[in-house]
């Protein structure tokens, strides 16, 4: 399979077919609170899009010249105090530490650019801009490229199947197309909760009920896309 193939179904696989919120349910917390207008849900998006995009970069970056087994800087800096020639190192113990720390990094940037040129948005934010920092999407994305990073440690391949390694392509593509998926799934979330509050709802559905009655019927359309990539894969040639 071509890079451009692989890219592409990872890219169809992450905001469509595997969508953060809608099928593994992740970054609920801004999905069902920022979503009651479309212009909020709009700049939510694209703020989880920009920090998960920077995340992954950075992830990418720590995880396959430090954390992972046999990394290159932290194996040489290893042999270099040790003087062992054979030396090799496993850091994926830091693992959360260091995504923990470049995740809340991104969102302190976006925090000050959004404070800086759009103020009116970033009081419409409230609470909810400094909690991308603990938005599970983004801590997802991050360990779903250590999962295709890490390889060795027990004999064999850890997390990625065959031993496949990724590159920085394709890190930087799960973490834009899951951005914008988490995206598509907001604003489309905060177009439905605008339409509801011209709706007849029923009085023990108001609110969180309705809210996640749509949200539910929404994973269950997101649904019908299963399969999608498999019938990519093949049209392209390549091979599952």
């Amino acid at each position: 399979m071509t890079l451009v193939s692989e890219m592409v179904l990872i890219a169809v696989g992450a905001a469509v077919i595997n969508n953060f919120v809608l099928h593994y349910f992740v970054g609920i917390c801004p999905f069902l609170g920022v979503s009651r207008k479309v212009d909020m849900a709009f700049g939510m998006g694209c703020a989880v899009t920009f920090v998960v995009s920077v995340a992954a970069l950075l992830s990418w970056t720590f995880t396959f010249y430090v954390l992972r087994p046999g990394a290159p800087l932290s194996t040489w800096i290893m042999r270099a105090v040790t003087r062992n020639a054979e030396a090799t190192s496993d850091l994926r113990v830091l693992n959360y530490i260091v995504y923990i720390f470049v995740i809340a990094s991104s969102v302190q940037l976006v925090e000050m650019y959004v404070r800086k040129f759009f103020p009116s948005l970033y009081k419409s934010f409230g609470v909810f801009l400094p909690l991308i920092t603990t938005n599970c999407a983004i801590l997802f994305a991050c360990l779903e490229i250590m999962k295709h990073v890490s390889i060795g440690g027990g004999g064999g391949a850890w997390g990625a199947a065959g031993g496949h390694v990724w590159g920085l392509p394709q890190a930087l593509t799960l973490a834009i197309a899951g951005g914008l998926g988490f995206m598509m799934a907001i604003v489309i979330m905060a177009g439905i909760r605008e339409e509801l509050d011209h709706c007849d709802v029923p009085a023990p559905l108001k609110g969180p009920g309705i809210t996640l009655l749509v949200a539910g019927i929404l994973a269950l359309a997101f649904m019908g896309f299963s399969g999608v990539d498999k019938t990519l894969s093949g049209l392209m040639g390549g091979v599952q």
